[in-house]
């Protein structure tokens, strides 16, 4: 065990493997119980209720960013950094009243580009599925680089072992119980999650209490309390505004408003949103704590963990890596379940193989999450930047899509030209603004410029769509 190690190999190889045999056995189990068609492997039967629902929306939105890149921001921009990443949270309390529209429009649908296609048409469709692609690879590759610091600060693995290891291990179980599998695991990390970080702040701030942090902070780092700071003002925006993009466009979220009851998608959107403030708010909270004690953090992005296991020894590194764990693999499953969708249904049924029937939508769901766990082996192999840096950038992608889908699903003119081409110029003038200007301010661009191409295009050159359009054919059968 080296000197940087927090946890024994011994203690993080009984984690790791009871972990990963539990959730595999999870997997199949729920994959056994399905009818084995594709609306069950892909949707859970599309009869999700109101805990189950709330609870994947949580786990999902809990990231190894959330776990991560949250205290870094904490520890680098203070209060700003802390409750601007919660901001994060408005993306699931403004999809809600949209989640209700969609369930309601079209009770068919199986992904966010069957909506894309119907109300906008090919082209458009094609751009959002490019950006949608680019984020998801984006995402995953955050992940991926996520469980490779885990195991190697924790514990002294080599990187690529844990990556490879969480990568290996949320393919296994998706791949086996489809969406049912994604959701009853995502239930059980949703309560490991929010359980352990309650326990890690209480003993936190049992021993440097918030007043102690506050007193530290105004002698030694008064600009981590400053409320007017331009850059955390700047970052806060930008973080609500990604979170819109990320939830309006990415069909991890669509996914589970189609799989959900019509009863209980908006107060799961809400309640999976109250849930997953906590959990920046305390971890952003531990960043604070470690600026006041000077600890030393030699990774950034790792502040988190590294503060814990010093903060509670060996116990804290375990709690640590059982938080992380979970947030890993309860993104990555959705990731790989919800691109397995999206993929299998438009890019296979509605563009290389019109026509698939229920059996072959379901092979292919059952490819694409093989070879996306593959895929997103291969391009995390190396660490290679910032997972907060890498999310910055797709921000500029995914903020172009907030007004086309939200204009779309209330606005009968919202022209489809006007759609793409706000996606296309909101893309491109964002990545220029992270290039350019600075990373904080590439989604804000990016929302800018499309909300202002779409209404002023819409507005000048308006369209007469006719809603029942979006009830769309029956899925294959």
């Amino acid at each position: 065990m080296t000197e940087a190690t927090m946890l024994a190999p011994g203690t993080a190889w009984l984690l790791l493997v009871g972990f990963s045999v539990l959730w595999i056995a999870l997997g199949i189990w729920w994959g056994r119980r399905g009818k084995g068609d594709a609306d069950d492997y892909l949707l859970a039967g599309r009869n999700i209720g109101l805990a189950l629902s709330t609870a994947t929306l949580m786990a999902s939105w809990v990231t190894g960013n959330t776990t991560l890149a949250a205290p870094e921001v904490g520890y680098t921009l203070g209060l700003w950094g802390m409750f601007g990443y919660a901001l994060a949270g408005l993306g699931l309390f403004l999809f809600a009243p949209l989640a209700v529209r969609i369930k309601r429009l079209m009770p068919r649908a199986r992904t966010s580009g069957d909506f894309v296609r119907l109300r906008y048409g090919r082209l458009c469709w094609a751009i959002f599925l490019i950006i949608t692609l680019a984020y998801t690879l984006g995402f995953l590759i955050t992940q991926g680089m996520g469980a490779g610091l885990l195991l190697q600060s924790l514990s002294g693995f080599d990187y690529r072992l844990g990556m490879v290891c969480v990568i290996g291990v949320s393919t296994i179980y998706t791949l086996f119980g489809g969406m049912r599998a994604v959701v009853g695991t995502d239930f059980i990390q949703s309560l490991l999650i929010m359980g352990l970080l309650v326990l890690v702040a209480v003993l936190g701030f049992s021993r440097f209490g918030p007043g102690e942090v506050y007193t530290a902070l105004a002698a030694e780092h008064p600009s981590r309390l400053n409320l007017l700071l331009p850059t955390g003002l700047l970052f806060a925006w930008n973080t609500g505004l990604f979170s819109m993009g990320e939830v309006f466009h990415n069909n991890i979220w669509w996914s589970r408003v189609f799989a959900s009851r019509p009863a209980v998608v908006f107060r799961s959107f809400v309640l999976g949103g109250l849930a997953w403030v906590t959990v920046p708010v305390v971890t952003g909270s531990i960043a604070l704590m470690a600026l006041a004690q000077n600890l030393s953090v030699p990774q950034v992005n790792m502040v988190f963990p590294i503060v814990t296991a010093q903060l509670l020894g060996s116990g804290g590194a375990a709690v640590v890596f059982i938080i992380i764990f979970a947030s890993l693999t309860s993104t990555l499953d959705s990731l790989l379940a919800a691109s397995a969708d999206l993929i299998a249904e438009d890019v296979v049924a509605h563009w290389l193989r019109p026509g698939s029937s229920d059996l072959q939508i379901r092979q292919a769901a059952r490819a694409v999450v093989v070879g996306l766990g593959l895929l997103t082996m291969l391009l995390s192999w190396q660490y290679v930047t910032s997972m907060y840096q890498l999310l910055l950038f797709t921000g500029a992608l995914v903020a172009s899509t907030i007004w086309p889908i939200a204009m779309g699903l209330y606005w009968r003119q919202a022209n489809r030209r006007a759609a793409a081409t706000a996606m296309v110029l909101g893309s491109v003038t964002g990545l220029l603004a992270y290039a350019l200007i600075a990373p904080y301010c590439a989604a804000l661009v990016s929302a800018a410029v499309s909300a202002l191409v779409m209404g002023l295009g819409s507005h000048w050159w308006p369209e007469r769509f006719a809603w029942h359009q979006l009830a769309g054919p029956e899925p294959a059968r």
